[in-house]
Order: C-alpha cells, then structure tokens, then sequence
C-alpha cells in the first residue's frame, strides 16, 4: 500500500511576478539533484510562477521545460518522442522530475532515464473514468468552478501562448497512455500529489497510481483543486523540499 500523507498548504492569496515564458531561469546557484518541471496541458513557465517564489530561500530553482502542447505552439510528437526531448534537456543528474496535470504522462515516461533520481506528478489526470472527451469536459467545469477565479487571466494568457490546437494535439497523444502500467517500470521514488478538491484527478485514481509504482507514495493536499502549482504554491514547494530532501546527497542542504 502506498503511504498516505495530509500536507497543509496554509493559506497563500499575494500575487506574484510572472516566470519567464522559456526553459532555464538564470539561477545564482546550482543544487543538485535539480527540479525539472513538464507543465500542465497549455500552461507555460508562468504556472510556476508562485512555486518559484516559494523556493528562493534556501534557493531550490525550478527548471519548466516546455513542449509542443504545453507552452509551445508547435506540432506535437508522439509521446515516446515528447519524453525523449525531456531526457535530452536534462543536465548532468541527479534530477527531481515533476509532471503536472497532462505533463504527468510525459513526466512518467520520461523517467526511467538515469539522471533521474525522484519523480513527482502532481495532479495526474486521464483516470479511466475521464478518457471519453464529453465526461472529461464535464469534471474540467465542476474542477473550474472551485478554483480561484482570479486564476482565469493567467490561465487564458497561457493558453492562447500555446494555442487550442496545440492543446487538442497534445491531448490527443498523451491521454490513452497508460499512467498506471508505465510507473510499474519506474523504480525510483515516484510521489503523487492530489488536492482534496481536484475533480480531474479523482481520489481512487491518485491511490492507483501510488500502489503501481513500487516505491509510490500519496500526497493530498487539503483544499487544493486541480492547479494548486498555482493556487498553493507553498504546500507544493513543501512536497518538492520534502522529495528533494530525500534524495539529496550528505551534505546537500538545498541551498
């Protein structure tokens, strides 16, 4: 059984610069392993935004790498090729690896690279029960409609960045993958955060997705929906500390 464990993510409303739109913040310091983040279906660097803020002090930078889908507008690769420009963008490892929403299953692919050392999924979306577009537009308003509504500007920058088609394309390639077969073969720590609010990440699909990585684990985040990189960004940097943590080398305090 995956271990279970309740995160408090306080209460976060300031706002926020926006990230840089690009792989690669300049960052003053280097920490190993580092945090490499595939972003959510249409967001971009900006989704991190907040997250970034709260990893300055001690430093723990946060790389977003973007794809065709997902920050770009560009034609989208089957996945296999998608994973492949995730692994050719790492450095030297060791690697935090973090999916968001849709960019679990590129995340999750991804992983069996060497250099990675932990992967994070936070809000994995496509449970069997949401592969069929009309269910899955229905869960995506209820999930909406509990969210802050002052997330909308961000959101709609974003995806008019990446674009509707580009968006449908990656839709398209990333969600009949089989999330829960492809962690069986992934043997590092793999922690899978939910908000308890998440309505496209369902509870039983996030505790099946912890049970099929041998070394899974379940994190919920209370209060939180389907963005919380966004709208709980310091419960999100509490797990990656956490993560991180754990697979740092002796000596390696993280900043």
């Amino acid at each position: 059984m995956p271990q279970r464990s309740p995160w408090d993510p306080g209460h976060d409303q300031a706002s926020y610069p926006p990230a840089r739109g690009s792989r690669g913040a300049v960052h003053p310091a280097v920490v190993s392993p580092e945090v490499v983040l595939v972003p959510g279906l249409g967001l971009d660097g900006r989704s991190a935004a907040r997250l970034r803020d709260r990893l300055t002090v001690p430093l723990l930078p946060v790389d977003v790498l973007l794809l065709p889908g997902a920050g770009r507008r560009a034609p989208v690769p089957p996945l296999p090729d998608l994973a492949a420009r995730v692994r050719a963008a790492l450095g030297a490892g060791p690697v935090v690896l973090v999916g968001h929403s849709q960019g679990c299953q590129v995340a999750a692919a991804a992983a069996t690279d060497p250099r990675v050392a932990a992967l994070v999924l936070l809000g994995p979306t496509t449970a069997p029960e949401l592969r069929s577009p009309l269910r899955l537009a229905a869960r995506w308003v209820a999930t909406a409609l509990g969210e802050p509504w002052e997330q909308v500007p961000r959101l709609l920058g974003q995806w008019l960045t990446t674009g509707p088609r580009a968006m449908r394309a990656l839709w398209r390639v990333a969600s009949p993958d089989r999330l829960d077969a492809r962690l069986r073969g992934v043997g590092v720590p793999v922690t899978v955060v939910r908000g308890t609010r998440d309505r496209l990440c369902p509870p039983g699909w996030a505790a099946a997705l912890a049970a099929a990585a041998p070394r899974g684990r379940l994190v919920e985040l209370p209060g939180a929906g389907h963005m919380a990189v966004q709208t709980h960004p310091a419960a999100v940097a509490a797990v990656l500390r956490a993560v991180h943590a754990d697979v740092a080398p002796p000596g390696d305090d993280g900043g």
